[in-house]
């Protein structure tokens, strides 16, 4: 039976949509409507605050502004958004940003200065792993609302706690997931119990965005319709319908035979099987996100820096690169996004099973251990964990993968609960200050510090000295002095061998049909899809 998509009645449309991958539905998407197939595994909250993973910022980018945006790869760039323009003061302790005047919220309410402040304190009252950003700037719950606050309406004055580089915050106020602007009379409307609206907005949204949150069932469908009334004028598509699929080889059948306009996620093989075809557009998206190997130092095994370095030369990151890592990543090995001008070149770290098992049996393991790793079930986490758990035994780890869903595996490592994972994070835009922050800086080591944004602090690695040294290069004016403590902090990094190993920068794959265009992959996940239409 052929199904004609374009004069189905909205709900019905929506059920056809929501079948799973093999129903036989031949059917050209509609015009209007770009249909996205993608895995939602790791899309558990949508909530400005408490929403850090990649899938939610692509979500939140369409569903919320942010004061600025960085102009594409470079980080000392910003444009105008919200804010029309912004200035800094001449000892760089104050920002002044002048909001536009005609911005609206999907509710109809006014967009005001208030707005701005209150959303950023509602990050650090509700005190979530984004809270981490604002933190290492100075800020807590108890001096944000003096210190980043409407002067009047159109208004927002944000002072710096502390000596620091005004460029480092306002770069932060474009890029953090945390940064985005919500509503506040919305959210104060679906408070409960003091919540601030958190519950409410797992799954809801109150943005100005030039889309609108319809319908979201988890592990199931996304649908967002456009805004009409967006301040930077209307969307041409009229909807984005996203459906979870987590088969690649399903995502490659139905884009060949038109069901799908656009992919994420797909594999390698399946890829470099259309990869070519007329009717099929690949785009390589490079990102500054990191998949790497991270090890808990809480483990008495991984506390010894002799197991750190063992584990370091039992990975084969030269066969990942070739064999597991196309279209996905980019061999890279230092706690540093590629093409940075402060970045080292990579250590050169390879497989060398010998000098491991000489490494474990100076530790006290001459027999190797029983540990874990945990991992995403789907590609490529599940290959990068399948090698490793192969290599690692070659050298006398014996590792069992134990695999869940994002919140379940990402989870364990914000919680400190872990041994070894598998994952991928970090900084998403290309900053040296911010990836080694990300990486390498914990400035406090306690369970209950609560910083999880730092993925020094997820491992339990602690350093003062270097530490100290990305402090100094966040305040340092000069650029030959700031990037010689960039060198600085790698090479401390390499010798006091960190629990985090980096084996590759993420390159996010796209695939489309022909006729969609005006796509542009933002190197942050944080794609709109406000210029895209289809060209029939």
């Amino acid at each position: 039976m052929k199904i004609e998509c374009s004069t189905l009645p909205m709900g019905l449309l929506a059920a056809v949509l929501a079948l799973g991958p093999m129903t036989q539905v031949f059917a050209k998407t509609p015009s209007d409507q770009l249909i996205v197939g993608m895995s939602m595994v790791n899309l558990f909250s949508i909530d400005p605050a408490n929403a850090p993973g990649l899938d939610a910022s692509g979500v939140n980018a369409n569903l919320y502004d942010t004061l600025i945006k960085r102009d594409q790869g470079n980080p000392e760039k910003h444009l105008p958004q919200l804010a029309e323009r912004w200035d800094i003061s001449e000892d760089g302790r104050q920002v002044t940003f002048h909001l536009r005047q005609d911005v609206k919220f999907h509710s109809g309410n006014p967009l005001t200065a208030e707005d701005v402040a209150w959303s950023l304190y509602r990050v650090m009252k509700l005190n979530f792993g984004l809270a981490t950003t604002w933190k290492a700037y100075g800020y807590s719950v108890d001096n944000i609302q003096s210190l980043i606050r409407a002067t009047d309406t159109h208004t927002l004055v944000v002072d710096l706690p502390h000596t620091l580089d005004p460029l480092l915050l306002v770069d932060s106020l474009a890029i953090s997931p945390s940064a985005v602007v919500v509503d506040r009379k919305t959210v104060l409307a679906h408070e409960k119990n003091g919540d601030l609206g958190a519950a409410w907005l797992v799954t809801n949204e109150a943005g100005s965005g030039p889309f609108v949150l319809t319908k979201w069932s988890a592990n199931d469908s996304l649908l967002l319709s456009r805004f009409d009334g967006y301040w930077g004028g209307a969307a041409k598509l009229k909807r984005v319908v996203v459906r979870h699929m987590t088969e690649s080889q399903s995502l490659r059948l139905m884009l060949e035979r038109g069901d799908l306009d656009l992919a994420y996620g797909m594999a390698a093989p399946d890829i470099r099987a259309i990869d070519g075809s007329p009717k099929i557009q690949v785009q390589s998206l490079p990102r500054g996100t990191m998949y790497y190997v991270a090890m808990s130092m809480k483990q008495p095994e991984f506390a010894k820096p002799q197991v750190r370095e063992a584990v370091r030369n039992l990975i084969d990151y030269q066969g990942l690169d070739e064999q597991v890592m196309p279209y996905y990543g980019k061999l890279n090995q230092q706690p540093m996004q590629l093409g940075l001008q402060a970045r080292l070149p990579d250590p050169g770290y390879h497989m060398d099973v010998a000098k491991a098992k000489k490494l474990l049996a100076e530790a006290g393991y001459p027999e190797g251990f029983n540990t874990t790793i945990r991992t995403l079930s789907e590609p490529p986490f599940i290959d990068i964990a399948a090698r490793l758990q192969a290599t690692l035994a070659e050298g006398g780890i014996k590792a069992s993968i134990v695999t869940g869903t994002g919140n379940q595996v990402y989870g364990a490592m914000r919680a400190r609960n872990f041994e070894i994972i598998v994952a991928r994070g970090a900084e998403r835009y290309p900053h040296p200050y911010f990836s080694l922050r990300t990486f390498a800086y914990n400035p406090n080591n306690s369970d209950d510090a609560g910083l999880p944004n730092f993925q020094g602090w997820r491992a339990s690695f602690f350093s003062p000295p270097l530490n100290s040294l990305i402090d100094e290069a966040g305040v340092t004016r000069d650029s030959a002095q700031r990037i010689s403590l960039y060198h600085q902090a790698q090479k401390l990094y390499d010798q006091q061998v960190g629990p985090i190993l980096m084996i590759s920068q993420m390159t996010d794959t796209v695939v489309s049909a022909a006729d969609v265009k005006g796509f542009s992959g933002d190197d942050a996940e944080a794609t709109r899809y406000l210029g895209v239409y289809k060209q029939r």
